[in-house]
């Protein structure tokens, strides 16, 4: 497809505990669109982040195979110097924590103007501070000017996000990867946060990797999402045909432990157990298994598949077929449709 900015292939991320290597992103494969907001969603330790940080180059002791294509070209044997000309440049990244982002030592304006610097030397000092000035009117920063010479401690939590999201975007990326970009900020800040993010997709038309544990905001933002789970993709789809026809017991269970206003319930859905740690992850059958004991073992296949239900929409495992909420079980034990 034309319109694919970054395909990924049989991605692999391991890291090193004592003698062995454990996968946390496990044989992934994806494409990035342009102009499209692709949400990865899952709980923390699903390996959203390893897989942000495995696309960036970011990582410093892991060992990653596969195929990440950019522009014809394998990132995964890029080597540092070509990396260092990507990222901030080409490919934007918006981190989490802001606070740990942002340099303490230094104004904020001075960072933003660095990012430019690293990557346009021969700009002159007066333009790259029009264009971070202009960088700051753009994220939403009242009195640009006079935040240019804050340092990081001086600002809210959600003027220091619109920092990192001005430093990220300040060369113009063509890839930009938020990486839970409203995580502590509360709701108002978040909708701002959201909007903006929204506003650059359609400035700047970039593909944007949206990672997050909050539906609702993959509900607001994304065009296309795939769920991760225990560093596999269980289900991918465009947002209108995950939110009608979730297929995928994770991905069902996700979306029925959100309470709604359009129906009472008593108790909310509560997922049995916890992500597994990365040592003792299943590395056969359906890694969700453990988690829905209720269902039979031959429900689940032994090497689970990707399998296309319809076009674009891929579903892991054939557990799917079978799946029900013990609560929303009748005494006759079928299954009642949400």
């Amino acid at each position: 497809m034309k319109d694919v900015l970054l395909e990924i292939k049989n991605l692999e991320t391991s890291f090193r505990i004592k003698d062995d290597y454990y996968a946390a992103v496990d044989n992934v494969s994806l494409d990035v669109r342009k102009n499209e907001v692709l949400a990865i969603v899952g709980e923390s330790g699903s390996g959203k982040s390893a897989f942000a940080f495995s696309i960036m180059g970011l990582h410093t002791r892991a060992k990653i195979e596969g195929h990440i294509n950019y522009k014809g070209n394998n990132l995964v044997e890029a080597t540092p110097n070509q990396m260092k000309k990507l990222r901030g440049n080409e490919m934007g990244m918006i981190f989490q924590d802001a606070l740990s982002a942002l340099n303490p030592l230094m104004v904020v304006g001075a960072q933003i103007d660095e990012a430019i610097f690293l990557h346009n030397p021969k700009t002159s000092k007066s333009l790259r501070k029009k264009q971070v000035i202009n960088l700051l009117n753009q994220v939403g920063i009242p009195r640009p000017e006079k935040t240019y010479y804050q340092y990081p401690h001086e600002l809210s939590g959600g003027m220091r996000q619109r920092i990192v999201i001005a430093m990220a975007i300040s060369n113009q990326p063509e890839l930009l990867i938020a990486d839970e970009p409203t995580t502590a900020l509360d709701v108002t800040i978040q909708s701002q946060i959201l909007d903006l993010i929204k506003e650059l997709k359609e400035t700047i038309h970039a593909g944007i990797i949206l990672i997050t544990h909050d539906l609702g905001v993959v509900a607001e933002m994304a065009d296309r999402v795939a769920v991760m789970y225990a560093g596999q993709i269980v289900e991918i789809a465009d947002i209108y045909t995950l939110m009608e026809n979730p297929l995928h017991p994770y991905t069902r269970s996700l979306l029925n432990s959100i309470p709604t206003l359009s129906e009472v319930k008593s108790d909310l859905h509560v997922i049995q157990g916890v992500v597994p740690s990365l040592q003792n992850l299943p590395r056969t059958g359906c890694r969700f298994a453990s988690r829905i004991p209720w269902m039979e073992d031959s429900t689940h296949e032994a090497s689970p598949e990707l399998h296309e239900i319809s076009t674009g929409h891929f579903v892991r495992c054939t557990c799917y077929k079978d799946f029900y909420f013990p609560e929303q079980v009748k005494e006759d034990h079928t299954y009642v449709a949400n």
